[in-house]
């Protein structure tokens, strides 16, 4: 595709997403979600929102990848996260009942400033991956169509981005989520067809498809999203902050919703990994690369298109959830100015963190749903067994995931390697999931009483 036209394409599509912003801010609306009337967001909207923030473009590209090394099932492995709906509604759910506005409401009511403070660290670290990990891709998205020019546009894309985020906060979020999936639905819907319409496509291989390193790992990366998928949702701060915005009815339909739709896009996207596969084409560029030799020149420009579109609406709803994180949990004043200060700074830290070189997209899906891991034990005998569980118990919980996670992170490091199996990362992913849950719900049930 030539970059002349991938530009002016991405353009218009911000410049669309700049237009659909409210055209004035006010406080509820920024950190609340509240149109310019005062009213919650409708059920499309909320679906809309919640499936353009979840098939981001660091989940579009995983999906492929694991299907290109795992076949049909390292698609499916990513896949299983996106059940973080069904479970995300039951939390949701369960927390609104029990008079909660937030997670957080929850977890200072039970564990106090110390045990929420450890809750905000993990989905402070989330959100600086999601900023991180989606400019990784717009990156690898413009260095595969004009060499060397991904750090000019991943720093025009966040400028561009922050820009209109930080004028209406949450209801510039949906507002613009609800435009840009619209056009990614369109964009991808047009590729997909051409993909299973072409010559080479067979639809039992491709269901049946291996991937050039065997299926095992595949069957691993479901194992690792079975254990994750409970504790998941409940620290992405997207998915949350629009679990509390409209009335529980209209807020549990959407979760369905985004569910299903959500989950066969990325099945959709899957399908173009494992089809490089079939093909026999050689792995190129995250997958980028080896797309530009296999598909006709509109086609691979739909595909970027798509992935630059997700990233955009995942980076204006991560800045608008990290505004309400430390403004409203924080104690800082809440204000327009304090919002967009803060959206300044997640935005330049994960700007900053593409110059680290750390491309590996899964690393930041398996690290962060690691360290996520110590909120399963709480919630389950917290929430859904409605034991009262002691701060010690809840902090050996949250030290375990946060040791996991280290661990994933510096597995190749020589004070690591000792510790860990020798195999896959993603066999000693399963081995570090396995010890977090085990030692968090012997230290949970240890530490809890009666309700």
């Amino acid at each position: 595709m030539q970059p002349i036209v991938l530009i002016a394409v991405f353009g218009v599509i911000i410049a669309a997403s700049v237009l659909a912003a409210p055209r004035r801010a006010s406080v509820e609306g920024f950190f609340g979600g509240q149109s310019v009337t005062g009213t919650a967001p409708g059920l499309w909207v909320l679906v809309l929102s919640q499936v353009t923030t979840w098939i981001f473009a660091r989940s579009l590209m995983n999906a492929a990848i694991l299907g290109y090394y795992y076949g049909i099932m390292g698609t499916l492995a990513y896949a299983a996260y996106y059940g973080s709906f069904l479970t995300g509604a039951f939390i949701v759910g369960r927390l609104r009942a029990g008079g909660a506005a937030s997670v957080q409401d929850w977890t200072r009511a039970r564990f106090g400033w110390a045990g929420n403070g450890c809750y905000n660290f993990v989905i402070a670290l989330r959100l600086l991956s999601e900023v991180f990990a989606n400019l990784v891709v717009v990156g690898l998205i413009f260095n595969a169509v004009l060499a060397g020019s991904g750090t000019a546009a991943i720093w025009v894309v966040a400028a561009l981005g922050l820009a209109y985020s930080a004028w209406g906060g949450l209801s510039a979020a949906l507002r613009t989520d609800v435009v840009q999936m619209l056009v990614f639905l369109v964009v991808f819907g047009v590729a997909f067809v051409a993909l299973v319409t072409g010559p080479m496509f067979d639809l039992g291989a491709v269901l049946t498809a291996q991937g050039t390193a065997g299926s095992y790992n595949g069957w691993i990366l479901l194992a690792v999203a079975a254990l994750q998928v409970f504790s998941y949702p409940a620290h992405d701060p997207v998915m949350m902050d629009r679990g509390f915005i409209a009335d529980p009815k209209t807020t549990q339909l959407s979760f369905l919703h985004a569910f299903w739709i959500s989950t066969l896009c990325i099945i959709g996207f899957g399908f173009f990994g494992i089809q490089a596969a079939l093909n026999g084409a050689a792995y190129e560029g995250e997958l980028i690369g080896t797309w530009a030799t296999m598909f006709p020149a509109w086609v691979f420009g739909l595909l970027l298109i798509s992935l630059l579109v997700s990233a955009l609406s995942t980076l204006d709803s991560a800045l608008s959830s990290a505004a309400r994180l430390v403004v409203e949990e924080g104690g800082l004043p809440r204000t327009l100015a304090a919002g967009r200060l803060v959206m300044v700074a997640f935005m330049g830290g994960g700007t900053l963190l593409t110059l680290w070189g750390n491309a590996t997209l899964f690393d930041a899906v398996a690290v962060s749903g690691t360290a996520s891991m110590f909120l399963t034990p709480v919630l389950v005998v917290g929430l859904v067994m409605g034991r009262q569980i002691a701060l010690w118990a809840y902090l050996v919980a949250f030290g375990a995931a946060m040791a996991g996670s280290v661990i994933y992170l510096a597995r190749g490091s020589e004070w690591v390697t000792p510790w860990l199996m020798a195999g896959h990362k993603y066999e000693q992913l399963l081995l570090i999931c396995v010890f977090v849950l085990v030692t968090g719900f012997a230290a949970v049930l240890a530490g809890a009483r009666g309700r």
